[in-house]
């Protein structure tokens, strides 16, 4: 009985979820004129895959494993349970009949439908499970999800994010290129500075370095600047140069409660 309440409960909770994400993922891509629900880097992700259903479906994939080794070892879903799997895995079923982006990933009403019955499948599949298993099982899947859930988003998709960024032009190519082994050192996954050198690379080539372009180059700098110095990259660097720390770069960390 309690298993059936669990399954109602999500596949109704799933439904409402998926709806709201699958619209307003859809709606993202009509920003400015039409005012979207979303977050910045799903609307990035989601063109990364360049509306192939087969990249889309794996992208939703490497972060889902990750997701169910969560709600079966600490009972709790990751953010990538709306971010990335339902949006990608909604557009990724109605990409399989129709390539038209702007007839299928682009239609909120559509996404929407789709998003919530993938929301029904997907939430009740991980509560269910994750009710099911005996609590002395737990430690043992999450010690084999979670390590395959980790090469997949720390080396399988870097390398098709980097694909398809190459596949999008030789100046998405370099900057995607560039960025994403910044974003390798600094934040341990190219993933986002591949996506921010497709967005850079595709937005030169479609309106050339002007004032927009350039502020975007600017603030991805910064990103990364910023990035680097909370997160002691600086540091380390130093350090691996068997160089001796600045006094008043020490200092500075010291501020802020980072580094060594």
């Amino acid at each position: 009985m309690t298993v059936l309440i669990i399954l109602v409960k999500s596949i109704l909770i799933g439904g409402c979820v998926g709806f709201a994400v699958g619209v307003g993922a859809a709606r993202m891509f009509h920003a400015p004129s039409t005012q979207g629900l979303g977050a910045f880097r799903t609307l990035g992700e989601m063109n990364a895959c360049e509306g192939d259903a087969a990249s889309h479906f794996s992208f939703g994939l490497g972060f889902f494993f990750n997701a169910w080794a969560s709600t079966v070892g600490a009972g709790a879903f990751t953010q990538d349970v709306d971010h990335r799997i339902i949006p990608n895995w909604a557009a990724a079923a109605l990409l399989v009949k129709n390539k038209n982006v702007s007839e299928t990933m682009h239609n909120p009403k559509k996404m929407g439908m789709a998003g919530a019955l993938i929301g029904m499948v997907v939430v009740a599949f991980l509560n269910s499970t994750a009710s099911a298993i005996p609590e002395s099982l737990q430690i043992t899947a999450v010690e084999v999800l979670v390590p395959a859930a980790n090469i997949l988003i720390n080396t399988v998709m870097p390398v098709l994010f980097w694909l398809a960024a190459i596949d999008a032009g030789r100046r998405s190519g370099f900057w995607a290129t560039v960025f994403g082994a910044l974003a390798t050192m600094v934040m341990g996954n190219a993933v986002p500075g591949v996506v921010l050198g497709i967005l850079i690379g595709k937005g030169v080539d479609e309106i050339g370095w002007n004032r927009v372009t350039k502020s975007m180059m600017g603030a991805i700098i910064l990103l990364f600047v910023f990035s680097a110095f909370f997160r002691g990259f600086d540091l380390q660097m130093i350090e691996s140069f068997r160089l001796t720390i600045p006094e008043w770069l020490q200092n500075m960390h010291d501020v802020f409660n980072i580094g060594n």
